[in-house]
């Protein structure tokens, strides 16, 4: 029995050490055939085309972290004339709201003795935070890599070359599937991504859901109960019941009483305003991103809005415990100009800046902390914008021109900021007026740049098919074209205002300018200043499945109301106009109510 014990173990043993060697000479061959692997795939990665998924995220990374200190040696596009910023145009991919104008657009003409940004803005090199200082360096590096890259796939493709002739090979090429990372990049046909920008809304919001949700949330606040009363919150609350008992006004002289949807609330809360309403400007952050106004150009409401509240001496106040309101002043086009990185196709450096200043201004006063940012507004008229101020800015009063429910804009507590075209910033009236009723013999005018899906459509259906439509594509560039554009919008009844790249277009306030009906052509759009003008009765908003109707839709609208429609445009130009010094209701004072009475609307006891 002993005998049988000893050979049995002799036997395991054996059996042991031979699996062990066994097992230890597989995982030899498998590590070496990995690494062998891993070093080809490594060699022939191009750093767009063939770059693995982990890579590109991690370069994405590598500029989300940080945000950079642009300075005027280190290779910072050039800013143009005109306002616009040369090497521009790239749109992102990766996120759910991109887009921006492009270089040059018949919305961007302007004479070259005008220069939106003075010229130390493009020199500055302040910085606000110390994070700042490392994106200019990762940029540097994304292109390094991207160089290398270039050469290791030239390398790969060589020593593939060589190893097929090589002798003891079969002389024959291996078959390769169509994954393979050893493809030459010319090989590489990847399907482009549509862009949200370029496809059509899933959902959409009409106009009346739009008034039944202002309805719905002027009754219930979704804002937070503050977590410390203050004496400011009761003044706020006195306002509210004064302006939902406003008397009614029966003959009002200075406004004109159909554009509002109730003009004794409204004048109530305008006159309130004047009396009681202080604004504390937040003095952090340094030029350009701050405090830095744009005052002309696609961008100019930002900017002008910015130059008039800072200089104004009725509503601010320099001790932020008096104040009512809490006004962050940065420009959305300035911090895509000095912070986005060119080509990166990432914005996460623009919002982990605003980020960290909204911690800043957090950490040094109280007052953001009190409500979570719902007394502190922004006003910015960048597409990115949305984008931008999420989360951080979430609670935030947001005075916005792209103004899309289906981006996170909410009704009742955002503003439709009104996005203006300014040509000339020491003449911001220039041109300004049109002809009368009478001599508009154009049923319906629209010239533009090819600005995401709905143009295309636009053109499809009525560009050359009826002399009644004048609808065109880009027009030609050049003073004569402006002049041309401009009598078209002059002497057009109804100017067709579709949107672009986002819900937002400068035509709505140009077609007010130029006292011409505009017609709205924008799926969930809001438009400026909703919460308190009734837009149906100096504009046409038509659904974007309805184009191939448009001209039955105007055409079906009788003469009368079109004359009393065109009166309504000349009465509400007042609200859309920029003023060197602000006048009584003009667009810097109706801005700042909408904010005023948002808030009014919105706030809570403790």
């Amino acid at each position: 029995m002993e005998i049988i014990r000893s050979e049995l173990r002799k036997h395991y043993r054996n059996g042991r050490l031979k699996w062990g060697i066994l097992v230890g000479i597989m995982a030899l061959t498998h590590m070496l055939l990995l690494l062998s692997y891993g070093k080809r795939l490594n060699l022939s990665h191009d750093n767009k085309a063939l770059m693995a998924p982990s890579q590109n995220a991690l370069l994405r990374n590598t500029l989300a972290v940080n945000v950079s200190e642009v300075s005027a040696g280190s290779g910072l596009h050039v800013l143009e004339k005109n306002g616009y910023v040369s090497g521009f145009g790239q749109r992102n991919e990766s996120e759910d709201d991109d887009g921006f104008v492009d270089d040059v657009d018949f919305e961007s003409f302007e004479d070259a003795k005008d220069s939106v940004i003075i010229k130390e803005v493009a020199g500055s090199s302040e910085s606000l935070f110390p994070s700042e200082k490392t994106v200019m360096q990762n940029e540097s590096q994304v292109q390094n890599v991207s160089v290398r890259t270039h050469k290791n796939v030239k390398s790969s493709m060589l020593s593939a070359a060589s190893s097929i002739d090589a002798p003891g090979s079969s002389g024959r090429i291996l078959p390769v599937s169509e994954n393979s990372s050893l493809l030459v990049p010319k090989q590489v046909s990847k399907k482009k991504k549509k862009m949200r920008c370029d496809l059509p809304p899933k959902t959409v919001t009409t106009i009346d859901e739009m008034n039944r949700t202002l309805a719905r949330h002027r009754r219930t606040s979704r804002a937070m109960r503050p977590r410390w009363s203050s004496k400011r919150d009761e003044e706020i609350l006195a306002a509210r019941k004064e302006i939902e008992n406003a008397p009614i006004a029966r003959s009002e002289r200075e406004l004109y009483s159909p554009l509002f949807r109730n003009v004794s609330m409204f004048k109530r809360s305008y006159d309130l305003m004047e009396r009681m309403l202080k604004v504390y400007v937040y003095k952090e952050g340094n030029r350009p991103i701050f405090h830095t106004p744009i005052l002309k150009g696609l961008y100019a409401s930002e900017g002008w809005f910015m130059k008039l509240m800072e200089g104004n001496k009725q509503y601010t106040v320099k001790d932020p415990r008096r104040a009512h309101l809490y006004y962050m002043p940065f420009s959305a086009r300035m911090l895509e100009y000095k912070l986005y990185v060119r080509n990166s196709h990432n914005r996460t450096n623009l919002r982990q800046f605003l980020k960290e200043y909204t911690e800043q201004i957090s950490s040094k006063y109280p007052f953001f902390n009190r409500t979570d940012g719902a007394d502190h507004f922004l006003v910015a008229c960048h597409d990115w914008a949305p984008y931008e101020t999420r989360h951080h800015m979430e609670h935030c009063i947001k005075a916005l021109c792209n103004a899309d429910v289906t981006a996170g804009f909410k009704i009742g507590r955002d503003i439709s900021l009104p996005e203006t075209y300014v040509r000339a910033a020491k003449n911001p009236l220039r041109d300004l007026g049109g002809k009368p009723p009478s001599q508009r013999r154009t049923l319906a005018f629209y010239a533009g740049s090819m600005h995401g899906y709905l143009r295309l459509i636009l053109l499809q259906h009525w560009k050359d098919k009826d002399p009644d439509m004048k609808i065109y594509g880009r027009m030609p560039l050049g003073v004569a074209s402006k002049m041309n554009y401009i009598e078209q919008m002059k002497s057009s009844k109804y100017c067709i205002c579709p949107k672009g790249y986002e819900v937002n277009s400068p035509r709505v306030v140009e077609s007010i300018f130029y006292e011409c009906v505009p017609v709205i052509i924008s799926d969930n759009f809001v438009p400026p200043f909703f919460e308190v003008l009734d837009w149906s009765t100096f504009s046409v908003i038509v659904a974007e499945k309805d184009i191939p109707r448009l001209k039955d839709i105007l055409s079906s609208i009788p003469e009368e109301k079109y004359v009393k429609m065109q009166m309504a445009v000349r009465k509400a130009q007042r609200h859309f106009l920029w003023h060197a010094k602000p006048e009584k209701y003009d667009l810097f004072h109706m801005l700042l109510h909408s904010i005023w009475y948002n808030r009014v609307f919105q706030a809570k006891h403790r």
